[in-house]
């Protein structure tokens, strides 16, 4: 099953818990979607601070619901990691299969800072975080400066896997 229907991955619900989970185990998302009207998954990345990291892209995202700004910027940065396109149910079993190789004793902490991605993550996932995974917004607690200098020396922005290892940069030091 695809997401060709769906448009409510920016609305799904945040837990009511409070997140206050440390900063231990911190793994950084970012994603890339097609609109913010249209919204389907092209491709997710999650970045440890631990150096551990997992990126996939979409081979089945309908290329018609795309902006401008997808099209000119977004679109042209994929295919550079080979082996990690796939279908969409491809994603999912693999995104699960390395979420789960991280043991949800430790305490780890999924990081955003757009809560879109969180939501198509939880989307791809077809439902909640694994058991003992909590989510925490980073987005006020990113270094700008930081985050701009990763930029400067790797470029890729714009790419879910270089805007994931930007963010968790911005927020180690």
């Amino acid at each position: 099953m695809t997401d060709s229907h769906f448009h409510g991955a920016r609305f799904w619900p945040l837990p009511d818990e409070p997140q206050d989970a440390g900063w231990n185990n911190r793994y950084f998302i970012d994603t890339e979607f097609t609109d913010f009207s249209r919204c389907q998954l092209i491709s997710l990345a999650i970045v440890g601070e631990n150096g551990y990291e997992f990126y996939g892209e979409r081979t089945d995202f309908d290329p018609l619901l795309c902006s401008d700004f997808v099209n000119a910027v977004v679109l042209p940065q994929l295919g550079q990691f080979d082996g990690r396109a796939m279908p969409f149910e491809g994603l999912r079993e693999a995104l699960r299969k390395w979420l789960n190789n991280i043991p949800g004793t430790s305490g780890p902490v999924l990081c955003y800072d757009y809560e879109t991605d969180l939501n198509l993550c939880r989307f791809l996932l077809g439902g909640p975080l694994p058991h003992g995974w909590r989510a925490e917004d980073i987005s006020v607690r990113r270094n700008p400066e930081r985050r701009a200098s990763y930029y400067a020396r790797h470029g890729g922005e714009h790419h879910a896997l270089h805007d994931a290892r930007a963010n968790a940069y911005a927020c180690a030091g």
